[in-house]
């Protein structure tokens, strides 16, 4: 016969009795002899210290329960909710939840938490209502508040009365009740599917200490629970990290698929890692059982145990086919500064705190640089006490902490478009990203929204990785920011110079851009809470709470009793426990529990406590990087989309731009430039930054080593920048060529300009016109390069126009990539002079050899030559000669002849 194999988790609020049940439960199935006890500090799964004098669970325990027909691997969580986020954690791996409530105190606050947890994680749930055998329990009122407070479907499984299950199963479903109504029964069978579907959750009365109702409760687990079944592709989810007392790191997973065998070799991505997967190898596989535990080679689907071997695995990861998990609701709200020893150094100490952060996933260690101290973030003083202890037990370090601060975070209330651009020499990169409101509670979502004609699948996945990577912090305080959706709408890559890196400076630049546009929101945490006092004290009560800015329901009075809901900042309630238990003289109580975030009832003071000046984080930069004279020079995140290279996608109704948005693109792109500085570099000036490049590692003194050949750059005299006039002694004669970078020459040159406004196809034309005429003077080879890099699909195309050649860039590439080839390519080969004004592409052409001309210079050599012609007609016109004259007199009679005949 089969064995059911189930992993079965054990949650409660503090004090409800959930370690003493695992302990009969242990008992019953004969795992231990003798019954521990809390309060003896002898319980079977309290194996730390630190539990057993504090009476609380800590750290998650696995214990395997085995009997003839069941296999149960029973988890002990932790009840207090300073150590929620160990109790998340592996709901994440549980077939089936026992929700243990106290007799005595009903459903309690935290109760509430863990219900609406086991309803996320839709893990099928058992009650075990405890502490039954105290004076004064109802179970008939203990059902109905359990009805009332968590769910109709609740039953009470533990009457031997059937039907009353039955008629509760019966309404779960209409084929149900048509079944119950002609059979007057329902299957165990259709009874364990409710129970998995959450539609039905069984209840069962006793007392753990006592040993009553624990059967009742296992025989339950036994007829109605049910293996899931798994696939055969290995799968396994990580859910806690732990370390020996020998110091080997262990990972608790469970198989959720497959077998894993020791000496497999696990692939994985680690958390927060830029080199790409690892492969690592199981060394052993464990299955603890308390502190003992029995090594096993296999570990089949449905196990639940620990692997040896792995270093960079991490609580809610997947391995395998397994998906990671989500992220925790459950987080921590306040911060404490730690304060060590003066002959500790903190760069020392920070990988020590590392490890206690892999196995604590709310305990956040984060290093201020600019306070230059470490700071922990924890869920309460509780938790705090504890770490302060293990540091002290593991490290032999006693640190003291801080006064604590609230975890403050930031979201934004409206739709913005952040841009990045990050484009030092020989970089590039530039990111627009649509950042708008979340839902409350959602955390940072990232999505891809980009055409792939605008922007390589490739670029944009890698924008993704860099978008989900870090923490991003906001502009009010420099918080986290959270509850944000962040659309990848845009970006631009070059084809030579964009690397990996490039796009992380710019995608971070565009979040940071879009939050100094952005209304933003500072948030603040918020306690759920319920206060239970003698009733005299409500109006005590409810004054409190108006002066804590916390909101309440209407007061619920029975007898002499009285319970307070609501909701309330964590700032202004987190120590108001202790006010409670001294004016109520200890008959109240004040129990919370962590919801969420909400806006910050003081967030103006806080900014200004805070004193954050976005603009001075030099680690976030608000502004963008762009390229001018072959240099990178900051701009201000105000004015990046006046230098942008990509158009705003806000609004953007997706088509591809045409030739005329280019020209638009291009005149205000250049229009910047030569607002910035003057963009003609001289000759000289060009050739001294080439030889400033050939010597750049030359050291002061060099001489080179006797014996070996140095090559030397020979510099050119200054020469006159004008178009045609070569040097006095030729070495050899070259064809001519003329290259004019067409936009540039259009915007340089006012008559071209003030045409282009108007229409743009007729400044172009009458360049060409105007090049056709020089050409005819000059007798060189012209060619005229017009950019068409953002015509969807457009091809290199070359055409001629008289006696000219005209060439139209493809997409994705600019006049001056085009120039740049054609120099790099023919440089040597030919007498090649380039028309242009682009500071950087002068440099490049001159490193190829060619000649140089501004476009300014250009038009007075045009004007020039010209003006050269004109005056020889003139001069013709004037001294009365005709071609007649410069003809010889054979000719003259010749030419006479032809005319008589």
């Amino acid at each position: 016969m089969n064995k059911k194999r189930l992993c079965i988790g054990i949650l409660a609020h503090v004090d409800a009795g959930k370690t003493t049940l695992s302990e009969a439960m242990l008992y019953t199935c004969g795992v231990i002899r003798k019954l521990g006890r809390v309060d003896s500090r002898d319980a079977f799964l309290d194996t730390y210290e630190m539990e057993r004098e504090r009476g609380i669970t800590i750290f998650s325990k696995q214990a395997m329960l085995r009997t003839d027909d069941l296999e149960i691997s029973l988890l002990d969580t932790p009840g207090h909710v300073d150590f929620s986020a160990e109790m998340e954690r592996t709901l994440q791996v549980l077939d089936y939840a026992i929700l243990v409530v106290s007799g005595m105190d009903g459903v309690q606050g935290h109760t509430r938490t863990l219900w609406k947890l086991l309803e996320r994680y839709q893990v099928p749930t058992y009650l075990f209502i405890n502490k039954m055998d105290q004076q004064g329990t109802d179970p008939a009122g203990l059902m109905t508040e359990i009805k009332e407070k968590l769910s109709d479907n609740c039953t009470d499984f533990g009457t031997e009365d059937k039907s009353s299950i039955y008629e509760s199963a019966a309404l779960c479903e209409e084929a149900l009740l048509n079944q119950y109504l002609e059979q007057g029964e329902i299957s165990d069978r259709d009874i364990a599917r409710l129970i998995v579907e959450r539609k039905i959750f069984p209840c069962y009365f006793g007392s753990a200490l006592k040993m009553d109702g624990v059967k009742s409760l296992l025989d339950g687990i036994r007829n109605y629970g049910m293996c899931p079944e798994f696939g055969t592709e290995l799968g396994a989810r990580v859910f806690k990290i732990l370390r020996d007392t020998q110091g080997s790191r262990l990972t608790y997973v469970k198989i959720t698929g497959g077998a894993l065998k020791v000496k497999d070799v696990l692939s994985y991505l680690p958390k927060n890692a830029e080199d790409g997967q690892i492969a690592e190898k199981v060394n052993q596989i464990r299955i603890y059982s308390g502190e003992k535990y029995e090594t096993v080679d296999v570990a089949e689907a449905g196990c639940i145990c620990a692997l040896t071997g792995l270093t960079g695995t991490y609580p809610g990861q997947g391995l395998g086919m397994e998906k990671d998990s989500p992220e925790p609701v459950l987080e921590p709200v306040l911060t404490y500064q730690m304060i060590l020893p003066q002959e500790v150094h903190p760069a020392a100490f920070l990988p020590k705190l590392r490890m206690l952060e892999e196995e604590d996933p709310m305990l956040h260690v984060l290093w201020s640089e600019e306070l230059q101290e470490i700071q922990v973030q924890v869920m309460g003083q509780v938790q705090l006490e504890i770490l302060q202890r293990q540091i002290r037990e593991r490290f032999d370090v006693l640190v003291v902490f801080g006064a604590g601060k609230i975890v403050y975070k930031e979201t934004i209330a409206d739709r913005v478009e952040g841009i990045g651009h990050f484009e030092p020499l020989r970089h590039y990169a530039e990111v627009h990203l649509i950042l708008e409101p979340g839902e409350p509670g959602s955390g940072m979502q990232f999505i891809l929204g980009c055409s792939e004609e605008m922007l390589d699948k490739n670029w944009q996945r890698l924008i993704l990785t860099h978008l989900e990577e870090r923490t991003h912090r906001g502009v009010l305080t420099g918080s986290p920011l959270t509850d944000v959706k962040i659309t990848v709408a845009g970006g631009r890559a070059h084809l030579k110079h964009t690397e990996g890196g490039d796009f992380r400076q710019a995608t971070y630049r565009a979040v940071r851009q879009g939050l100094m546009q952005a209304q933003s929101i500072l948030l603040e945490p918020y306690y759920d809470f319920v206060l239970e006092l003698p009733s005299e004290h409500v109006g005590r009560a409810m004054t409190d709470m108006s002066q804590r800015e916390a909101e309440t329901e209407a007061p619920e009075i029975d007898g002499n009793r009285a319970l307070l809901k609501g909701r309330g900042p964590v700032s202004t309630l987190w120590d108001y426990a202790k006010e409670v238990a001294a004016y109520t003289r200890g008959e109240g109580s004040f129990s919370c529990v962590t919801g969420g975030y909400g806006p910050c009832h003081n967030a103006q003071e806080i900014v200004d406590e805070i004193g954050y000046i976005p603009e001075e984080d030099m680690a976030n930069p608000t502004g963008s990087v762009f390229c001018s004279h072959g240099s990178g020079f900051y701009v201000e995140w105000d004015k990046v989309p006046q230098y942008m290279h990509v158009e705003s996608v806000m609004g953007a109704s997706g088509e591809t731009p045409d030739e005329e948005s280019v020209w638009q693109e291009y005149q205000m792109r250049r229009s910047r430039e030569q607002e910035s500085s003057e963009q003609w570099i001289g000759v000289d000036e060009v050739d001294r930054i080439l030889d400033r490049t050939f010597y750049a590692n030359r050291k002061e003194g060099f001489t080179p080593h006797k014996g070996i050949a140095h090559r030397k750059r020979q510099t050119k005299q200054a020469q006159v920048r004008e178009y045609g006039q070569g040097n006095a002694k030729p070495a050899i004669k070259r064809e001519k060529y003329l290259l004019v970078d067409g936009y540039n020459v259009i915007f340089a040159w006012e008559e071209l300009n003030e045409l282009a406004k108007v229409n743009i196809d007729g400044a172009r034309g009458r360049l060409m016109d105007i090049l056709c005429d020089y050409q005819g003077i000059r007798k060189c080879h012209l060619i005229v390069v017009f950019d068409a890099y953002r015509v969807k699909g457009h091809p290199t195309e070359i055409s001629d126009y008289h006696n000219i050649h005209v060439v139209y860039t493809k997409e994705a590439e600019t006049a001056d990539q085009f120039i740049e080839k054609f120099a790099h390519e023919n440089g040597r080969k030919y007498d090649v002079t380039v028309a242009t004004s682009d500071g950087l592409e002068q440099i490049i052409i001159r490193g190829q050899g060619c000649g140089l001309i501004s476009a300014r210079e250009f038009e007075k050599e045009v004007a020039s030559v010209k003006k050269g012609v004109v005056s020889r007609l003139q001069e013709q016109k004037q001294s009365g000669h005709t071609l007649m004259d410069s003809l010889s007199e054979d000719s003259r009679k010749e030419l006479d002849s032809l005319k008589n005949q």
